[in-house]
């Protein structure tokens, strides 16, 4: 089943490029209300696209919708919840684009666009491996259910009460999710781990209004003085952080896991060069870069607005000043209790004649997928059938809620096995998305499928 399955997809790679194209062009930036008729437009792209290859598909709810799918007739083979998303980032600051960001354009063996490699062309991987077996074998080996989401770089709530509302429809032996990456060029990755993350804002507000910093200078309290103030003080100058009892339930992985992580082909420098573009790496001392990203707990502020910002000089003291705060988590801290600990130490710097308010945005918890399992043995084959090497099992230093969901509210292990590279410039100008991982992501899934379904 598979051969046949694997000549169909190179036989139609030109046309699958081309589809790829179609699902890019459509700006659904999930993030700006504006889009919303884009957003519907990609959803009913996509439900178009699994019905007319033979999966059963609907669209459900408005402003961003879900895509749901299904095809469950491989009687006592396995079932694959699938997930991925179509909504993508904003293209701020468009003159960094080299083309126009939904304008996909091909160039140097990469697809560039908005979205390209987060996360439609990875959702196509999936979408074309299942096409390749309906159009040659009109059966697949495993029973499929497709969930892609519109909300993933905005919250995804409406995908998390679905999950939650929704189990029976939703049941599965494991979930897939196609929204990972390589370890680099060729060497094929499936993460074990992903760090989970609070998201806060901390609003001061000082006067009633906008003051003349000339005239009330000095004697108005100022909340952008105050937001530095907190700022300053949730680090020391190690980039330790500060918030009592942040570390208490930090633990790392075990001794094999970090020995085994020293072994691959890493180079920070070549990082700091070809990704980062920094004059150095920082972060705690006593740990390696892929530690630091992968196994420890970060805090990061994000933007801050208020005040005057224009061109040119005014002496404003600002009312109030709101600044956007992330905690990326690692395994046993606990978004909730993270959170109230955030919480009370911004609160006891609060500054005389400033209020704080301090909102928690969005969350989860860290992830640890179990590396023993049959499904990441599957995987593993199919990778190593692909790529030609044997696979390397890495964590993300990213969060993906929904894989936390998937565990929760379903008791689903997640295999994740993505296709994307470490500049494929995420959340930036000039985003791409490799075809030959394209090609190789169809290849892959096709052979894991494949696999799943001989070992009934």
């Amino acid at each position: 089943m598979s051969d046949a399955a694997l000549q169909y997809a190179e036989a139609n790679r030109k046309r699958f490029v081309a589809e790829l194209k179609e699902i890019l062009s459509i700006p659904s930036i999930s993030t700006l209300p504006e889009h919303r008729p884009d957003m519907q437009r990609a959803a009913r792209w996509l439900t178009d696209r699994l019905n007319d290859m033979g999966i059963d598909a609907e669209t459900i709810g408005e402003g961003r919708p879900l895509v749901y799918g299904e095809w469950l007739k491989a009687e006592g083979a396995p079932t694959i919840l699938l997930y991925g998303h179509y909504d993508v980032q904003p293209i701020d600051p468009l003159d960094e684009w080299k083309t126009p960001p939904f304008e996909p354009d091909v160039r140097d063996g990469n697809i560039y666009a908005r979205g390209a490699a987060d996360d439609k062309g990875q959702v196509m991987t999936l979408i074309d491996a299942a096409e390749s077996f309906l159009r040659t074998s009109g059966a697949l080996p495993v029973n499929l259910r497709f969930l892609i989401e519109g909300e993933e770089e905005c919250g995804g709530e409406l995908v998390s009460a679905y999950v939650r509302d929704h189990g029976d429809r939703l049941r599965a032996d494991v979930a897939e999710v196609a929204d990972t990456g390589l370890f680099a060029p060729g060497i094929p990755t499936l993460e074990t781990g992903l760090r989970g993350i609070a998201y806060v804002e901390v609003e001061a507000r000082g006067a009633s209004h906008d003051l003349h910093s000339g005239l009330y200078g000095g004697v108005a309290p100022n909340p952008f003085n105050a937001l530095a103030h907190i700022i300053s003080r949730l680090k020391d100058p190690n980039g330790k952080i500060t918030i009592p009892g942040f570390y208490d339930d930090v633990h790392m992985p075990p001794q094999d896991v970090l020995d085994s992580w020293k072994q691959l082909p890493f180079d920070p420098n070549e990082m700091l060069e070809n990704e980062i573009g920094a004059s150095e790496l920082v972060g705690e001392p006593g740990f390696t870069a892929l530690e630091q990203m992968w196994a420890r707990p970060t805090l990061d502020v994000h933007g801050i607005r208020g005040g005057f910002t224009g061109e040119g000089a005014k002496t404003v003291i600002p009312a109030t000043a709101t600044a956007k705060i992330s905690m990326r988590l690692v395994p046993d801290q606990k978004v909730r209790e993270v959170y109230d600990r955030f919480r009370e130490y911004v609160l006891s710097l609060k500054q005389p004649g400033i209020e704080l308010d301090v909102r928690f945005l969005h969350g989860d918890d860290p992830v640890v997928v179990p590396a023993d399992s049959r499904f990441i043995e599957a995987a593993e084959t199919a990778l190593q059938e692909t790529f030609g090497r044997p696979t390397v099992l890495g964590r993300s230093g990213g969060s993906m809620p929904i894989v936390g969901a998937f565990k929760r509210d379903l008791g689903l292990e997640t295999v994740l096995m993505g296709w994307g590279l470490p500049d494929d410039n995420l959340h930036a100008p000039n985003e791409k998305f490799s075809l030959s991982n394209f090609y190789n992501g169809i290849n892959a899934t096709i052979r894991f499928w494949n696999v799943l379904g001989q070992r009934r």
